[in-house]
């Protein structure tokens, strides 16, 4: 809704409220301005101006020459292309040094050798939307009455010293779409009144019942049909203060019937349409619903089939409408239209919904019959619409109204009491204050201790409960003032669990390290759910499944993970990594709800550091993606309780494969795909990982303990085993640390040798080993004694020789 701060200050005091202000308190109070637009921001030096005289550019063709009056006697020549330019007519002249939209600056300049002294401007260049500028001006300059005073502003004669405030409306406030209905609201705001337009025209003795008769067949869909007839009209332009508010608002101007109309509709939120009366082909007036295949040709000069869902006004044997949607051509109100049938009613809004829908129309009347409309303005709109047409078309106005209603309109009573609102709003708000709020909005309140009967205009049909009334106090009292306090209770709202908590760092942890989180589907087909699962279980099939591939729950989160991969790389994506957390979903027998456990996997290939200028180009491998789960592990400090063993798993790679252990248990693994997998995917070298995340996240942590900053030297002894090849790096090192006892403090893998200069089968492993105790200075003697323990250990144990 595009609301005039101009045209909204006729009906409500907004002196001391900037435009900027008001939409400010607007918004606080529950309705969003999504923005104000200053019609004349930037512009400057725009003024009326008389064309005294019109030549052709004696060098061009399509360009003429005109001499124009600018006031106090001051006539200036200006270089015109535009086709409608004439000698009399009242224009609107940019002078030189004057400002247009864009901060497009006006300057002297010569045109074929001719000066031009400023622009004489069409609607276009002053800032008006195409689509908004009547047809006779969409391609040429703008004509202003001939009444119009040469010399003054332009801009305030356009209407364009204003302001517009959107409004992003809610489907359920359609009472603010009118300016009636913004007047309400904005009065509420600042405590003021709001003054409606007072309605008084001459009718004649003439009575609109002898001209026209009325007939509803389809009472549920219109139960209230109000027409009005207008003698001797005269069709022609209408104000320019009208044309501007109306496209201000967002509507194009045609002529001052249809126009007046338009005006009404959003004045008080009620459509009208007016007919030709002489066209109408009858005098009685049918709503029916249409028959299945009926045709009717709209305003738009389409023809359109309908069907009985949709409602039309007829003159009792073809349609001449599309109710509340479109008018029928047949009955336009055209340039020659005398007498004029002026419809305001009101219709089901589902059954114009349908009508719209159907047939892709969706317009002003449209819009506000669907969101309802107020029962009570159908009257009040049309005798307004009746005394402008007299007023500014010159129509005679005959002598009362024809209509047929079918039901009552009553205003919504309903209760609250202030201990309600107060406590629902954690507030506390005198029943006289809340009687006032009420009273601001234009409610009638009674008051019988602390319960208090509101009776609701019937514009504000959104407001039919008790929790309605509750949110009126609260948006007019204002959000602002609801007073801050502290929850009070046995644990703070709003609190993240530990292992939510710690499910956060982990996402962090992984997108910080380069993975994007991919959210994949729960439902796989019976080929890839047991595919990577860590635990073997019975599929859970679904009784209905919508297709083959969404048939059974998933067993692991890597198959579509892998998908995933293979849908990024065909598009020449050719660095991926994702990751998910999700549930996999574990058999708990027949007739069962499965177990949901939650897993973390990742997938990730191609470069993992780019060729940049400085540094080689980097693939990811297997100890890339180690280091990310090293990573995790030590953010959630579980470094010291995780193993890793080498593994054969289906579908892995069988030499790049290891599983991690907390302790004795299994809780994930990590390695390569197996290269017939990546060859079946068309992906390129993969890894991945699936870690039980639970099983992370609800291990004990060790208490962190601090150490004292080392104040004696450590030794540090490399040793380079021979052992066989089946051996695993692994068991050495392990073998190592529990022999070196309390001085070994750590131990690290520093080379690894096979080839020409060993046996066949074997291999050589070199680790440093770094020897130290925090309370003294080791000797020699003490650390060769404690390496020794170690070499008879490997040997012992493991068969170990030291490399010569």
């Amino acid at each position: 809704m595009f609301v005039s701060y101009k045209w909204l200050a006729e009906y409500v005091d907004l002196s001391g409220v900037t435009p900027d202000e008001l939409a400010e308190k607007i918004t606080r109070s529950g309705i969003e301005v999504e923005g104000v637009d200053v019609l004349n921001e930037g512009m400057k030096g725009v003024v009326i101006g008389h064309v005294v005289e019109k030549e052709p550019h004696p060098d061009a063709d399509k360009l003429n020459k005109c001499q124009v009056d600018l006031g106090n006697d001051e006539i200036v020549q200006i270089i015109c292309g535009a086709k409608n330019v004439d000698k009399g007519q009242k224009v609107a002249v940019a002078t030189v040094g004057a400002v247009l939209p864009g901060n497009f600056k006006i300057k002297k300049a010569k045109l074929r050798g001719e000066v031009s002294h400023g622009m004489i401007c069409s609607l276009q260049e002053l800032g008006f939307e195409a689509k908004l500028v009547a047809k006779e001006y969409s391609e040429g300059i703008f004509v202003f009455p001939s009444d119009a005073e040469v010399g003054a502003d332009a801009l305030q004669q356009l209407n364009l010293d204003d302001a517009v405030l959107e409004l992003g409306l809610t489907p359920n406030r359609a009472d603010a779409l009118s300016m009636l209905g913004v007047a309400h609201e904005v009065a509420a705001i600042l405590n003021r009144d709001v003054k409606y337009p007072e309605i008084s025209y001459v009718s004649t003795a003439e009575k609109a019942s002898d001209a026209v008769k009325i007939k509803v067949e389809a009472s549920e869909d219109n139960p209230l049909y109000v027409a009005k007839v207008i003698k001797n009209v005269t069709i022609a332009p209408s104000p320019l203060w009208m044309q501007s508010r109306l496209m201000a608002a967002g509507i194009r101007p045609h002529n001052n019937v249809v126009d007046i109309t338009n005006y009404v509709l959003i004045e008080y939120g009620q459509p009208l349409h007016s007919f030709d009366y002489d066209r109408f082909g009858s005098r009685e007036i049918l709503v029916r619903r249409a028959n299945d295949g009926e045709k009717i040709k709209t305003l738009d000069d389409q023809e359109r089939t309908l069907t009985t869902d949709h409602l039309v006004i007829t003159n009792g044997t073809e349609p001449v409408a599309l109710a509340g949607v479109m008018g029928g051509a047949n009955s336009e109100v055209q340039s020659d239209t005398k007498t004029v049938l002026l419809e305001s009613a009101l219709f089901n809004g589902q059954r114009i919904r349908t009508a719209s829908k159907d047939h892709g129309l969706r317009s002003e009347a449209s819009a506000r019959y669907e969101k309802g409309v107020d029962p009570k303005r159908v009257h009040a709109a049309a005798e307004r619409a009746a005394q402008l047409i007299s007023l500014y078309a010159g129509g005679e106005v005959l002598e009362g109204s024809v209509e047929v209603q079918s039901a009552t309109f009553e205003p919504a009573v309903v209760k609250t009491t202030v201990n309600k609102i107060n406590r629902v709003l954690g507030m506390d708000i005198s029943a006289e204050e809340i009687k006032a709020i009420f009273e601001r909005l234009g409610f009638g309140v009674e008051t019988d201790n602390s319960v208090i009967t509101v009776t609701v205009p019937t514009r504000r049909g959104d407001i039919t409960i008790e929790e309605d009334l509750v949110e009126e106090v609260a948006r007019l009292y204002g959000y602002d003032n609801i007073p801050t306090t502290l929850p009070v209770g046995q644990a703070i709202p709003g609190k993240l669990t530990d292992y939510q908590e710690k499910r956060r760092k982990v996402r962090r942890y992984l997108e910080g390290s380069g993975l994007y989180q991919a959210i994949t589907y729960s439902l796989t087909s019976e080929g890839k759910a047991a595919k990577y699962a860590l635990e073997a279980s019975e599929l859970t099939k679904l009784a209905l499944p919508m297709s083959e591939e969404r048939s059974v729950l998933r067993l692991s989160l890597l198959p579509h993970l892998l998908d995933a991969l293979k849908y990024n790389l065909a598009r020449q994506m050719d660095q991926v990594a994702l990751y998910e957390i999700g549930s996999v979903f574990l058999s708990e027998g027949k007739d069962q709800q499965p177990l949901e456990k939650e897993r973390l996997s990742a997938a990730v290939t191609g470069l993992w550091h780019s060729h940049s200028w400085q540094a080689e180009k980097k693939p990811v491998d297997f100890y890339v993606v180690k280091g990310i789960v090293d990573g995790l592990v030590d953010l959630l400090g579980l470094t010291n309780q995780i193993q890793y063993k080498q593994a054969n798993r289906a579908g892995m790679h069988p030499g790049r494969t290891a599983e991690l252990f907390l302790g004795d248990k299994l809780i994930g693994f990590i390695g390569q795909v197996h290269p017939t997998a990546q060859k079946e995917l068309d992906l390129t070298e993969t890894y991945v990982f699936e870690l039980s995340l639970v099983d992370l996240l609800t291990a004990t942590v060790e208490e962190t303990r601090f150490e004292i900053i080392p104040r004696f030297p450590s030794i540090s002894r490399d040793i380079a085993l021979v052992v066989d090849k089946n051996v695993v790096v692994g068991d050495i090192e392990q073998i190592i640390t529990e022999a070196g006892g309390k001085l070994l403090k750590d131990v690290s893998v520093f080379d690894l040798y096979e080839g020409d200069r060993l046996e066949e089968g074997k291999k050589s492993v070199a680790f440093s080993l770094r020897y130290f105790d925090p309370e003294r200075t080791l000797t020699d003697e003490e650390v060769t004694k404690t390496h020794e323990k170690v070499l008879n250990a490997v040997e012992e144990k493991l068969g170990a020789t030291l490399r010569g």
